[in-house]
């Protein structure tokens, strides 16, 4: 049974050729209905170099959470893991009805073991840091909460490398500026 009154938040695409895969929407995508509309949205389209336009142009970007819906706050307050009953029984279906995707961010390590199953690694922090091995199908990312700025100052190489080839592959998928 789910914590709060289930509302799905997804955006399902035939035309386009990047998706990015969250965790689960938090407490303000929920009352919402729209995803990444908190500072971590904010924080993700910075990265990706899009405008708000480009990133909620559903001809251009999907996402697709690995659980649909919110899934509750633990006991501290925070978000608890998406669900496992979306990815299970939605997952493989909704993939299976965007062939067209070329590329798909993989954003927390929930997203990483998903996708990327075996070929993940040891971490969160192995597998950004292999972020070389995925492309062009796969792009991993932490997840760009602001529970991870040690993390981004910590690892300047995320910023330095990473984030470049992330813009160009993003403009690559979604198209010219706005």
């Amino acid at each position: 049974m789910l914590p709060h009154e289930p509302r799905p938040v997804l955006r399902v695409s035939s035309t386009a050729r990047l998706c990015i895969v969250g965790q689960a929407p938090g407490t303000r995508v929920h009352a919402s209905g729209t995803p990444f509309t908190d500072p971590s949205g904010d924080r993700l389209r910075d990265w990706m170099g899009v405008t708000p336009e480009e990133f909620y142009d559903i001809s251009r970007i999907a996402i697709i959470p690995m659980g649909f819906c919110f899934p509750g706050l633990d006991a501290k307050g925070g978000d608890l893991p998406p669900r496992r009953e979306c990815a299970d029984h939605w997952r493989r279906d909704l993939f299976e009805l965007m062939p067209q995707l070329e590329l798909t961010l993989l954003v927390g390590q929930y997203a990483q073991a998903w996708h990327l199953g075996k070929a993940r690694k040891e971490s969160l922090t192995a597998t950004v840091a292999a972020w070389r091995e995925y492309l062009p199908r796969h792009l991993p990312l932490p997840h760009p909460s602001w529970r991870n700025n040690a993390w981004i100052k910590k690892h300047p190489w995320f910023e330095t490398e990473l984030l470049p080839v992330l813009k160009s592959e993003v403009r690559r998928c979604v198209g010219s500026p706005v």
